[in-house]
């Protein structure tokens, strides 16, 4: 084997380091902050030019600093959390102080704070080391990597497949080996959606269970990482109240460390048609009740339910958006109108000429969605957990905005997963299997209200019992 073959073979073992067992070694002395990061920053000099996945890169000296305090600290047997000196990114629209958001628009003039936003603060708290910020695409209204801004971030899987969105960054640096740790938003499916297009495990918490700098419905910030165990283990140190979040839920003690699960006589609804938006496709379909099949051979009660909403309430949350966007777009001036991403200035252009009438009818479709989607959990039997697919499809072109972009369809892939942004349930990926061409299927994890938890065991459950080894890396070749 050549040398330069090796390299990249140890670079590509290195740089998937899972945060558990990379945390452990900390502990025992088998692992240095200072040589796990040093791996860690030629992971991104070799990939970030093909990927683009940072929008702010971290001064690596400043980086290194940090290894070096965290690695005096383990000495010591001083650390900060079970989690200093790990590695964590950012998603560009959570607030640091002093680092421009730029909310992947470039004809938004970036704002930057004064302040960190909590999950900023906690990061540094908890010793975390931030690589720095990743992209997004316009505003975060995409389901892709596609960016006025940035350009295309493109799969590490394979560059010709989308990461998804609108944590598109995120998705690619956990999938690439940017650290094992990394932190989107979600507002109908945006850590959940690269979760499956990328094979990652994910986690959109119950809403108000990470407080978030600026709270909004729907909204929510979670982890994306490779394993169940290892979002866990971020969610230890990001969760719990902040004054700052008006929404964020009282303290609880959670056992994060614990995903243990017996499976027997677990109540789990399965859901495959959604009734409307776009069907899944045959392949995400088997995936999803294979997953499910498994869980029934281990003793779980699996119940198939049927549809419960309709499409003029997807519709009504799209019109609602547009509108929201539309008030940001029609602010800006025309020279940086013409800036933001063609495929986005159509988008919220349709909602122009809409009456407040009409916005306040869009805006009630959030209500609709919340009632009837408790409604169909109670007629459920109250289940302990309900499986369906992520998406209708699996990892489409990385040029497209969305899979389906045309014939007003732009929204119809978020059908298995904007009901929960609505309720705040806990919803989470599991990877699950790969289609016939090697794309990445995920299965999508819901829990009752406040067990995020109990979601994050079962997902390592499905882990667990996923058939033979998807590994959310590319292979290097070592010809």
């Amino acid at each position: 084997m050549h040398r330069d073959a090796r390299h990249r073979d140890a670079l590509h073992r290195d740089a998937h380091r899972d945060a558990i067992s990379t945390a452990a070694g900390y502990a025992d002395g088998s692992l240095s902050p200072v040589d796990v990061l040093a791996e860690v920053h030629a992971v991104v000099d070799a990939r970030e030019g093909e990927l683009g996945a940072l929008a702010v890169r971290a001064d690596v000296e400043g980086t290194m600093r940090q290894a070096q305090d965290s690695a005096r600290r383990w000495e010591r047997g001083e650390p900060r959390s079970a989690l200093d000196g790990l590695t964590v990114t950012l998603k560009e629209n959570i607030a640091r102080a002093g680092v421009p958001m730029q909310v992947g628009c470039a004809g938004v003039d970036p704002v930057v704070p004064e302040v960190d936003s909590p999950v900023a603060r906690r990061c540094r708290e908890a010793g975390l080391i931030v690589l720095g910020s990743t992209v997004m695409p316009d505003w975060g209204m995409l389901s892709s990597g596609v960016s006025s801004l940035h350009g295309i971030t493109r799969s590490p899987l394979d560059p010709a497949w989308t990461t998804g969105g609108s944590s598109s960054g995120a998705g690619a640096g956990a999938a690439a080996g940017y650290g094992p740790l990394h932190v989107g938003t979600d507002i109908g499916g945006s850590i959940r959606l690269p979760g499956t297009w990328l094979g990652l495990a994910t986690l959109k918490p119950s809403a108000g269970r990470i407080p978030l700098h600026a709270p909004y419905l729907g909204r929510a910030a979670g982890p994306m990482a490779r394993t169940a165990r290892d979002c866990a283990l971020l969610m230890s140190a990001l969760a719990g109240p902040d004054p700052v979040d008006w929404t964020s839920l009282p303290p609880q003690h959670i056992d994060w460390d614990d995903l243990d699960l017996d499976v027997t006589g677990l109540r789990v609804a399965l859901w495959t048609e959604a009734g409307y938006g776009v069907e899944p496709e045959p392949e995400v379909r088997a995936a999803v009740e294979a997953a499910a099949d498994r869980l029934a051979d281990a003793g779980a009660q699996v119940r198939r339910v049927g549809p419960w909403l309709s499409q003029d309430l997807l519709d009504g949350v799209n019109r609602f958006w547009q509108a929201r966007s539309w008030a940001d777009y029609s602010r800006l001036a025309p020279d940086r109108q013409s800036q933001v991403l063609p495929y986005i200035a159509d988008w919220v252009s349709r909602a122009r000429g809409l009456s407040g009438t009409e916005v306040m009818d869009a805006y009630h479709a959030f209500a609709q969605v919340q009632a009837r989607t408790t409604a169909a959990w109670a007629a459920a039997g109250d289940p302990d957990l309900l499986l369906s697919p992520v998406a209708p499809c699996a990892a489409f072109a990385a040029e497209l905005p969305m899979p389906y972009p045309d014939e007003g369809r732009g929204m119809w892939h978020i059908n298995f997963t904007m009901p929960w942004n609505m309720t705040g349930q806990p919803a989470g990926t599991a990877d699950v299997g790969r289609t016939a061409d090697g794309r990445p299927l995920g299965v999508q994890v819901v829990g009752r209200p406040f067990d995020d938890r109990g979601v994050l065991a079962a997902m390592h459950v499905v882990e667990a019992q996923r058939p033979g080894e998807h590994d959310p890396s590319p292979q290097q070749d070592a010809s």
